[in-house]
């Protein structure tokens, strides 16, 4: 079962300093993941934050599935994450340090089939971080076209 659905973030690595990453299952309903493994998923606006000691992720959007009939689901609706308790727990107290946040890095399907989410514990960035960030890329770009020739 081989599936190339692999739905980035872009503009968390540009808005964010990543500090650590982890890989959290994701519940869903049925129509979801089809949707997914069509690749009609958008997570540049989401967010994950703990309501109670769940971790939700929120304002990730999956299209409603086309052959989904009075089943489909909500576009825009809170999921759980799934994760042990031990990474949860570091989340919790990591995530209330002032200045840091949970953000989704990666959407993808694993080997198994299953809807896995790859978030990350971020500081954001200030102004001149990200014309730092903007000014490496254009060096790498030129370096590469360099090496070309």
């Amino acid at each position: 079962m081989k599936q190339d659905i692999y739905i980035k973030n872009k503009k968390a690595y540009f808005e964010y300093h990543i500090l650590d990453k982890y890989v959290a299952g994701i519940q869903l309903l049925g129509t979801e993941i089809k949707s997914i493994r069509e690749g009609k998923a958008n997570v540049n606006d989401a967010f994950c934050t703990f309501i109670g000691n769940q971790l939700y992720i929120r304002n990730l959007h999956i299209s409603e599935y086309s052959f989904g009939s009075f089943y489909n689901h909500e576009a825009k609706r809170d999921r759980v994450l799934l994760l042990n308790k031990k990474e949860l727990k570091k989340l919790l107290t990591r995530g209330e340090e002032k200045g840091l946040t949970i953000i989704p890095l990666a959407l993808f399907i694993s080997e198994r089939g299953f809807a896995k989410v790859e978030i990350g514990l971020a500081q954001g960035k200030k102004t001149f971080d990200k014309r730092e960030t903007m000014k490496e890329r254009d060096t790498k770009i030129e370096m590469d076209r360099a090496m070309k020739r």
